[in-house]
């Protein structure tokens, strides 16, 4: 049964931030969760604050209202998330395949935050597929595949974390969101709208955040763990990489960063040391297309953002096996990173056109 999918047409029922919601499929979700269901949160590979905030804040609610949860993440997630509530209760699939899909395997439900195509889970995707419970997603990605049995998929909202309180709204639980479950909420919110400087952040945004520091959101703590946690060895990284590795090329208004296996061992990363390196090339004056390469073993990935009107979602999906947002998204590519390199160099000046539009646009 379908929620809502803002793309689709649906318009029934109640609004929040101007959204209509079909209210008798939210009452099967109401019926669903009114008796004590075991539950399973998951979200993507390689995990951000939206993913993992959104996760926990869901499994602290739903704990709430008695029901058994394990939240799941695919892969490792960064050292300055770890501070969120509850995340000593996370498990890894990659570090613990076999307890992780036995725990899929004999959940009721199934929840799909912050993504919308089962390849964003790896390996567990298949586990998930042919699991019997019933799958929810909840999502603000383009283009999302048909594999839920129920869909809460706005890709106007801001971050998924707005949707969870949306949800929980519309339950009718607005008062079981305390200080802990909008910290999560929060810091998917603020790393998801860049502190609230895209464009998707609207006033439902800051009235959704009113809200929770009336329960006693410290949004300055939250800012704090998340951004002010640097290593002395990222911050030297920080700086080689853009001494050393930024490419700016002014016709075309583009910017971009790029690391080899070599220099990822040599400075030794740990997940998440490359967060937001995308958006110093941003930062440029005159730059609206940035992209950052990071090599593995045997593929490259990429992450896009742009200015203004250009789609990296579409010029990731159309060159890059990728896809997300229009002015953020994700790439990956088989082969060496030279290799890849030279094939965006030589996809670029194809969307001269579009980047000299899309400069002159914020320009006026």
């Amino acid at each position: 049964f379908i929620f809502y999918h803002i793309s689709s047409g649906y318009s029934f029922g109640d609004s929040i931030r101007g959204i209509k919601y079909n209210m008798t499929n939210l009452e099967k979700l109401k019926v669903l969760l009114s008796q004590p269901q075991k539950v399973v949160i998951t979200s993507h590979m390689r995990p951000d604050a939206d993913a993992l905030g959104s996760s926990l804040a869901l499994a602290l609610y739903l704990e709430k209202k008695g029901h058994s949860v394990e939240v799941i993440m695919p892969t490792e997630y960064p050292d300055f998330l770890k501070w969120m509530k509850s995340n000593a209760r996370v498990l890894v699939y990659e570090a613990d395949k076999a307890t992780s899909a036995e725990l899929i395997k004999d959940s009721d439900i199934v929840f799909c935050l912050d993504y919308n195509a089962l390849h964003r889970i790896g390996e567990m995707g298949e586990v998930v597929k042919k699991a019997k419970a019933k799958k929810v997603l909840i999502d603000h990605h383009l283009m999302p595949e048909d594999f839920a049995d129920f869909s809460m998929s706005d890709t106007n909202a801001a971050a998924t974390a707005i949707l969870i309180y949306e949800l929980i709204e519309l339950l009718g639980d607005n008062e079981l969101i305390d200080a802990s479950i909008g910290e999560c909420i929060y810091a998917g919110m603020m790393t998801d709208t860049g502190s609230f400087r895209f464009p998707s952040t609207n006033k439902q945004v800051h009235l959704a955040i009113a809200d929770l520091m009336d329960k006693g959101l410290d949004h300055s703590k939250v800012h704090q763990l998340i951004y002010d946690s640097n290593s002395e060895s990222r911050l030297r990284f920080l700086g080689y990489c853009l001494l050393n590795k930024l490419v700016v090329v002014p016709e075309l208004h583009m910017a971009y960063i790029s690391l080899s296996k070599e220099e990822v061992y040599r400075f030794n990363l740990q997940s998440g040391d490359t967060e937001g390196l995308v958006n110093y090339s941003l930062s440029i004056n005159g730059i609206v297309f940035a992209a950052f390469f990071k090599e593995d073993e045997g593929y490259v990935k990429m992450s896009f953002r742009s200015k203004g009107d250009f789609s990296v979602n579409d010029f990731s999906r159309n060159h890059f096996s990728g896809g997300g947002h229009k002015n953020a998204a994700g790439g990956r590519s088989e082969g060496k990173l030279q290799e890849v390199i030279k094939q965006f160099e030589a996809i670029a000046p194809k969307y001269k056109t579009d980047l000299i539009n899309s400069y002159k646009s914020l320009s006026k």
